[in-house]
């Protein structure tokens, strides 16, 4: 994917892997007149979507995002890792060439200024670190991390349920704080200059109990970086369903349309975690619901 240029800013899609999972086992509300609707605007070029929700999967993109602006270079998410003990056996123990695809985006991993992660789940804080003689040690070792006070604090007690992404905070998180390259921000940190022209962070609880968007904008439009808000078009339809790894359901529906809506009014420009295709868009409204127009840059 080339990248997309906005205003000051540059924004490049880093590719980890894909991973396709059963719709029954995320969203098992979904129906086939959801589907259908569905259809008529994303086409994922092969047999993802099928007539019902038994018959379909949400095929997700795990994926980094690396804005260039003002001479920083911020890294957006971290995908899964490399070498990694995870609960989940699609992402357990993986060895992909994410650090070729970074490289071949431009970037080497000592090239990066800032990390910020949209939560603290495994598979957006994974490549935050490395191993090294059996040691996990920071990816980006010029990069300061930026990690959201409210996950840090829920992830750190090793809250009952969380076992997986507990797992990733003592092998992805805590080691970057050990190394001095980690920085406890509040949800509404300003990362880069200030709101409006630059870089920043704002609340959008519910997927996590820290769980934020991030915002850049630069001398044109606003982009929305907006992690695990949505994680696949057909929520775009049905924001009112529970997903399968919300924290707290009600609320994360209530983010959902809350951002989904603001995304629409304002044309924001926006860069998902999990959409395939090229994956960032706009959200349009639609009658009662809103669709999603990828961007071909």
């Amino acid at each position: 994917m080339q990248p997309i240029q906005l205003g000051r800013m540059r924004i490049h899609r880093v590719m980890e892997m894909e991973s396709p999972t059963p719709m029954v086992m995320n969203l098992p509300g979904v129906t086939p007149q959801d589907l259908a609707r569905l259809r008529q605007w994303y086409d994922p070029g092969d047999d993802e979507i099928g007539a019902d929700a038994e018959n379909s999967r949400m095929t997700f993109s795990v994926h980094s995002w690396v804005i260039e602006v003002d001479g920083q270079t911020i890294l957006v998410d971290t995908c899964d890792g490399n070498h990694k003990d995870r609960l989940v056996p699609e992402v357990n123990q993986l060895n992909t060439d994410y650090l070729g695809n970074l490289r071949r985006a431009g970037f080497a991993p000592e090239d990066i200024d800032l990390v910020m992660c949209t939560h603290l789940h495994f598979d957006h804080v994974g490549w935050n670190t490395r191993l090294e003689n059996g040691k996990w040690v920071p990816t980006f070792g010029n990069a300061r991390y930026l990690f959201g006070r409210r996950d840090y604090e829920y992830f750190k007690d090793e809250p009952a349920g969380e076992d997986a992404h507990h797992a990733s905070f003592i092998d992805s998180v805590l080691p970057v704080m050990e190394a001095g390259k980690g920085v406890i921000v509040d949800e509404n940190h300003v990362a880069h200059r200030e709101i409006g022209d630059g870089v920043w962070l704002e609340p959008a609880f519910g997927h996590s109990p820290g769980c934020c968007t991030i915002h850049g904008q630069a001398d044109a439009g606003e982009a929305i970086f907006w992690g695990d808000v949505i994680h696949h078009p057909v929520q775009l339809l049905r924001p009112d369903l529970p997903f399968a790894f919300d924290a707290d359901p009600a609320t994360a529906s209530v983010t959902r349309q809350r951002v989904m809506k603001r995304a629409a009014e304002e044309e924001l420009l926006c860069f998902p975690a999990h959409f395939r295709k090229t994956s960032a868009g706009h959200v349009r409204s639609d009658g009662d619901a809103y669709r999603y127009e990828w961007v071909v840059p």
